[in-house]
């Protein structure tokens, strides 16, 4: 389980989280969404032991995780900025992951590599962007993870290859109950595959629930059922803008 609570991060002068709470059950698929610079990746970086909090708790499996190794050893975590050694293949960096994570598995690493149609013998700084995020997933997931923390993982790869990774996380959390966390501003993605939300705005959580839940929720403000969490995304970002003008007119008046 992942629990944070009352997280608060400053850069400077700006605030990139405010009080920002959040809960991913085990077995979970979450979706954290937001649009651009709402701090999702802040909150991954928590989680990944990154950051340290400025205030608050980030907790998983009821520890905290900042220096932390006997959690991070239990994580498998895909940045949005990914940065790897220019002069490894992909066969040397499995050779190092293996020395690091003693849950590694060669075999799903051959399994995953051959699935996403990597060449092994190939330095990855020479990878295009997309495959060079696919051969982070690959890593991550052949460490056998409890935890899975992915920033915008999808970014760059295509359809097929999108499922394939998809289709991999969701046999691992069911079969192993690996927790997965999935920063992502792609809505119609994060609809189809995770069970839970939460939406973030301003570095605050403007709603969690579980996705079915919060689709029954929000039925009547639309003509049609069920809302996609698209539709449920931009109508719960435009009210809050609207409370917020409101609030600030009747301030001015």
């Amino acid at each position: 389980m992942i629990t944070v609570k009352n997280l608060t991060k400053s850069f400077g002068d700006f605030s990139a989280l405010k009080n920002f709470s959040m809960n991913v059950e085990k077995g979970s698929i979450y979706g954290l969404v937001g649009v651009n610079g709402s701090g999702k990746t802040t909150v991954i970086k928590h989680l990944a032991g990154v950051f340290r909090a400025d205030a608050g708790e980030v907790c998983v499996a009821g520890e905290d995780v900042y220096d932390n190794l006997n959690i991070k050893a239990r994580m498998g975590y895909v940045p949005d900025d990914l940065y790897f050694f220019p002069q490894y293949t992909l066969k040397s960096l499995g050779k190092f992951y293996a020395k690091i994570y003693k849950s590694w598995s060669n075999e799903r690493f051959s399994e995953l590599v051959a699935l996403l149609e990597l060449d092994i013998n190939r330095r990855v700084g020479r990878f295009s962007k997309g495959m060079q995020k696919q051969a982070a997933l690959a890593l991550a997931l052949a460490t056998t993870p409890d935890f899975m923390l992915l920033d915008e993982p999808i970014d760059g790869l295509d359809p097929i290859v999108r499922k394939r990774i998809f289709d991999r996380i969701i046999v691992d959390t069911a079969e192993r109950q690996m927790t997965v966390l999935i920063s992502s501003h792609n809505l119609k993605e994060m609809d189809g595959i995770c069970d839970t939300v939460g939406i973030i705005k301003g570095g605050e959580m403007l709603i969690e629930r579980e996705l079915d839940t919060l689709k029954d929720e929000m039925k009547n403000k639309f003509e049609h059922t069920p809302p996609s969490l698209d539709e449920i995304f931009i109508h719960l970002y435009e009210e809050t803008q609207m409370n917020r003008n409101e609030i600030g007119g009747e301030k001015n008046d």
